[in-house]
């Protein structure tokens, strides 16, 4: 297989010194250096990261040992190089344990977590440090430093600040310890869903398969066959093989028992039970937040969002939640009249929603789902997001898979040009396909950001899907909404590879902006130019007809109510439990209360129920800020009205300004400004409420 052979190994080896461990060295090859994924495995690692922590707390003794005045240079400047080869083990690590994470991997992260935690403290707890920092922040006034240089300072002394450099000694250590125990509980959280996924439900016989496509049952068949119970049917216990069995089966009592299991993912009272460790985690960051002079984790969390103060994501939430109530009792009463239509003595519960929805679809608009998927063949798909890329950016993907090192043989690589120059921008590996050990969803990971200082030095991205694989030979045929989360990710993709930024520090930003770019980019899917060019029937090779195109669009705001309870019930639970200033909780208690205390529809579950909410106990990313899809979906739908006003998709002066002002950018300027500069204006609500199809009397600003 050479460079498609899989790295991972389960034989014992002996570990490389620091001085040989391919883990630690400069990437080599093309493209200014590619992961080394033919040299990866499991004994490696933990050497290779005690080695990369050591060589970190050299180079941090290098500044604060240096007899000189601090300035950027020697000391902010100094701080972004430190850390590289501690950050290239980071990312293959992170690849691993998201993409292939066997017990091998499950037993690193448990025992590695807390070493990383305590690692970043002794940076942010180092006085000497945070000295120099301070001082630098203190003169950069009068010290003759650019913009970026500015704002590249103040966000590092504040993020010293936030993560408790001025704090006592004996509060320090305190902390230290909840971050360490922070660690590990995120680690055991991860683990236990990951176990709970790894499951799936058999169908036995002809029967079970009552409803549903043939494409469907082929998937569940190879899945079947991939866990050894041939003649058999597999659905996986993870949501893209859940989700069509819902839609399609028109066995009941089979899609309560799917519905039931997926929904029960680690709350199951069993040892991947994760209810204690949720309790624990809340609990911790509570305890911090106090210690670090916050009211709450969310006021923590929040501190450098573009929403800020907790309230104001709230009321966005809230502005959004009661049209979509709404929307679901429409909704239902709809399903309720085919359902008693057809005979059926049932009351729609959460396990008939896509059920019903799709009956729903069919009747009020003529509309089956199964009649779009031959138009979206998985790799018609993904050259449809290339095409995208070109012609809003320049940006062409020439694949290279067998140049490079990759994980897995379906790991696929492309190098990335700009059209115009054929100048080198960037690496792009795609990672679609479900298997054992991946984490379920939808994620892009950025394996090394762009920078101009020491460089200049492309970035290197990737887009990780769930896709069930068919039979062999047959061809993957993928939903409307699995290609739009498909260009979604790619999106994310897209904004690391044009980013334009000197300092890495400035590349990441706020949480409830970072989703903005990848959400506008779905909008694309359904262009006319895309459609004929590349969403053509995978037997018949016409392209899709009109009168489809235009059911779809007319269906665009049916099942919004569904599709928006069923986030926002999750967003909302998320940040009412960060707000509770003890953090003493029992999770099943208070998802039950929160959600009855908002109205919570009894027909529509909470898209992440907190037993498996990787969100917000896998790390601190996400919690108190899942509300950011939504915040971030207001800018996407507003920016996606900037195309519309223009009369087309692909308007190049809207298209250079999204790229220049908002992609580009990343964080040297204040997100909020940026999107001004783009609009000229604030974001508008009502475009998203339009999109949904709900009332838009209200105020429009948020």
């Amino acid at each position: 297989m050479g460079l498609l052979a899989p790295p991972v190994t389960t034989t014992a080896q002996a570990p490389a010194t620091a001085a040989t461990n391919p883990l630690l060295q400069e990437w080599t090859g093309p493209y200014g250096g590619v992961p080394p994924w033919d040299k990866v495995s499991p004994a490696l690692f933990k050497p290779a990261f005690l080695a990369a922590i050591d060589l970190q707390r050299q180079e941090i003794a290098a500044i604060t040992g240096n007899s000189a005045p601090a300035t950027f240079a020697n000391t902010i400047e100094a701080l972004q190089r430190a850390g590289r080869s501690l950050g290239r083990v980071d990312v293959l690590f992170g690849v691993m344990t998201n993409n292939r994470n066997s017990p091998e991997y499950q037993a690193l992260d448990r025992d590695l977590s807390p070493i990383f935690a305590a690692a970043d403290d002794e940076i942010t707890f180092n006085e000497r440090l945070f000295a120099r920092v301070a001082a630098v922040q203190g003169s950069m006034a009068s010290a003759g430093l650019t913009p970026d240089q500015q704002r590249l300072t103040q966000r590092t002394y504040d993020s010293f600040v936030r993560q408790g450099a001025k704090l006592g000694a004996a509060q320090k250590k305190d902390l230290s310890r909840i971050n360490q125990e922070l660690a590990s509980a995120f680690s055991d959280f991860a683990t236990k869903v990951l176990a709970d996924e790894d499951t799936w439900i058999t169908l036995d016989t002809e029967a079970d398969l009552a409803g549903l496509p043939p494409a469907l049952v082929s998937a569940y068949k190879a899945a079947a066959d991939e866990r050894k119970v041939p003649g058999k049917w597999a659905i996986v216990n993870t949501r893209s093989s859940v989700d069509p069995f819902l839609t399609f089966s028109s066995r009941r009592d089979l899609r309560e028992k799917v519905w039931k299991t997926f929904k029960s993912r680690g709350d199951n009272g069993n040892a991947n039970d994760t209810n204690a460790g949720i309790a624990r985690i809340v609990k911790l960051r509570a305890e911090r937040a106090a210690l670090l002079g916050y009211q709450t984790h969310a006021h923590w969390r929040m501190d450098d969002t573009m929403a800020r103060d907790p309230q104001k994501a709230t009321e966005l939430m809230l502005r959004v939640w009661t049209p979509a109530v709404a929307r679901v009792k429409e909704e239902v009463a709809d399903m309720q009249a085919i359902a008693t239509t057809e005979g059926q003595a049932i009351t729609i519960e959460p396990w008939d929603y896509l059920y019903y929805a799709e009956k729903v679809r069919k009747a009020k608009y003529a509309l089956d789902t199964n009649e779009l998927k031959p138009y979206f063949e998985l790799n018609n798909v993904i050259a449809a997001s290339y095409a995208m890329a070109e012609k809003l950016y320049g940006l062409t993907f020439t694949e290279v898979t067998g140049t490079i090192p990759v994980f897995h043989p379906d790991v696929r690589v492309y190098e990335v040009k700009d059209k115009a120059t054929g100048r080198h921008v960037g690496v792009y590996y795609r990672d679609d396909f479900a298997r054992q050990y991946k984490r379920s969803g939808a994620w892009a990971s950025g394996y090394r950001g762009q920078r101009t200082f020491d460089g200049p030095i492309t970035p290197i991205t990737s887009n990780n899907n769930n896709f069930v694989k068919g039979a062999p030979g047959e061809p993957v045929l993928i939903s409307l909404d699995d290609a739009e989360t498909l260009f979604h990710e790619f999106g994310h993709a897209l904004h690391g590879l044009l980013m334009n930024v000197t300092y890495p520090g400035l590349a990441g930003t706020p949480r409830d902006f970072v989703e903005f770019p990848s959400q506008v980019h779905e909008n694309w899917v359904l262009t006319r130019d895309l459609l004929d060019t590349y969403f053509r029937h995978y037997k018949t090779k016409a392209p899709m007809p009109q009168a489809l195109v235009d059911k779809v669009k007319n269906t665009a705001k049916f099942n919004q109510g569904y599709a928006t309870v069923e986030y926002l019930a999750s967003a909302i639970v998320d940040m009412r439990l960060h707000l509770l200033p003890g953090g003493v909780v029992d999770p099943d208690a208070f998802e039950r209360d929160t959600l009855t205390a908002i109205g919570a529809p009894k027909e529509v579950a909470m898209r992440h129920r907190l037993p498996q909410f990787n969100h917000l106990f896998t790390s601190d990313s996400y919690s108190a800020g899942y509300y950011s899809y939504l915040w971030s979906d207001v800018m996407a739908s507003d920016a996606w009205a900037a195309f519309e006003e223009t009369g087309s998709p692909w308007d190049p002066g809207v298209a250079r300004k999204f790229k220049d002002i908002i992609l580009a950018t990343g964080n040297r300027i204040d997100r909020a400004e940026a999107y001004r500069q783009f609009r000229g204006r604030e974001p508008d609500v009502n475009a998203l409420l339009a999109n949904r199809g709900f009332p838009t009397t209200t105020p429009a600003k948020r």
